[in-house]
């Protein structure tokens, strides 16, 4: 530390300070007395920006938080930390900063010492988000459950076409908030596995047609054809056989939901012996999806319709699920769809 070694002014001349920041792993700045950037190593340059050193500190390092702190170092000796944010494209770059005071010879200057919590601020945004989509998913079927309830012991007691209507209702309810738990369970369960890839083989062909065969009363009562493709050759492949089928039962659940009334949903499953990858193809004739919508559909609770995909019984959770379990499998996921179009989803999956 640079209290502890204490050197004469006389030493510390700017090459032997540059030696030492460079040394530094994280990004580190050094104020001087006279309120310039004395020196800074390479990451730190990168923080301040190219001609920075040799210039006031508050014309480089510009959020009052910091600068008070680098204030407190010089004028009143004090070690205290500041946060310092980078606004990026897609995210804030978040810093912690550490500002000790050090001896430079009669005079004191201020070590900025430049910690990324990034990660961490994101971490705990995630959990932040996570706790107030599930409160929210679950506050409206218990909020109708309460009021029904109120009702059936009140007004709706002795009313018998009340009563068979308010419990249908709740019973529907109920059974959202069950979805939910399970959804949230199975997500849980497949993030503790993605590191672990699957070793058995299991024979994709007949995953397929037993989706299919599974969902085809849902697709006649949505007046849909289900139509099945390249099943005739085996396929197999490392893999958990009860997630992909869950991958499978997913993705043809919502081809089915939002699929147009009289159209087809379609299942091929491409698996060439000459390439490394084979492919599953989801495809429904339905409304389509808007191209802003696309990167975010695997987002834990992100719905392009709220109310029509609440309506249809989705979680929100469904594609989350399909993405974490097509890479354990160290596969991918790819969704092409436009409005007026339809919607494929296809999933990759190595063959090795």
């Amino acid at each position: 530390m640079w209290a502890e070694t204490a050197l004469e002014a006389d030493k510390l001349d700017a090459r032997l300070i540059q030696t030492i920041l460079s040394g530094i792993p994280l990004p580190v700045i050094l104020v001087g007395a006279d309120d310039r950037i004395l020196a800074a190593n390479a990451a730190g340059e990168a923080i301040l920006g190219p001609g920075q050193v040799g210039r006031h500190h508050a014309l480089a390092l510009r959020q009052p938080a910091l600068l008070a702190t680098i204030e407190a170092a010089l004028r009143a000796g004090t070690r205290a930390e500041a946060p310092y944010v980078i606004p990026g494209h897609s995210h804030e770059v978040s810093y912690r900063v550490t500002v000790s005071p050090v001896p430079l010879g009669e005079a004191r200057g201020a070590l900025c010492a430049f910690e990324d919590i990034t990660e961490q601020e994101l971490v705990g945004q995630f959990r932040r988000d996570f706790v107030a989509n599930v409160s929210h998913e679950l506050r409206t079927p218990l909020t109708t459950l309460v009021g029904f309830i109120e009702t059936l012991k009140g007004a709706a007691r002795d009313d018998p076409a009340a009563r068979d209507r308010f419990l249908s209702i709740m019973e529907r309810e109920a059974g959202r908030m069950s979805r939910l738990v399970d959804d949230l369970l199975s997500l849980s369960k497949v993030e503790a596995q993605e590191r672990q890839r699957p070793t058995a083989l299991v024979n994709v062909a007949e995953l397929v047609n037993a989706a299919a065969a599974s969902f085809r009363p849902a697709a006649v009562d949505a007046g849909l054809e289900l139509e099945i493709l390249g099943t005739d050759r085996q396929a197999r492949i490392p893999g958990d056989a009860d997630q992909l089928m869950q991958v499978l039962q997913n993705l043809i659940e919502n081809a089915i939901k939002y699929g147009a009334a009289g159209s087809r949903v379609t299942l091929a499953l491409h698996a060439p012996n000459d390439e490394a990858m084979l492919r599953i193809d989801v495809t429904d004739d339905g409304d389509g999806i808007e191209p802003m919508h696309l990167p975010r559909l695997t987002e834990r609770f992100y719905r392009v319709d709220d109310h029509r995909s609440r309506d249809k019984g989705g979680t929100g959770l469904g594609l989350a699920i399909v993405k974490h379990i097509v890479s354990r499998h160290r596969g991918r996921l790819d969704i092409g769809s436009a409005p007026g179009t339809g919607a494929r989803f296809s999933v990759f999956l190595p063959r090795n």
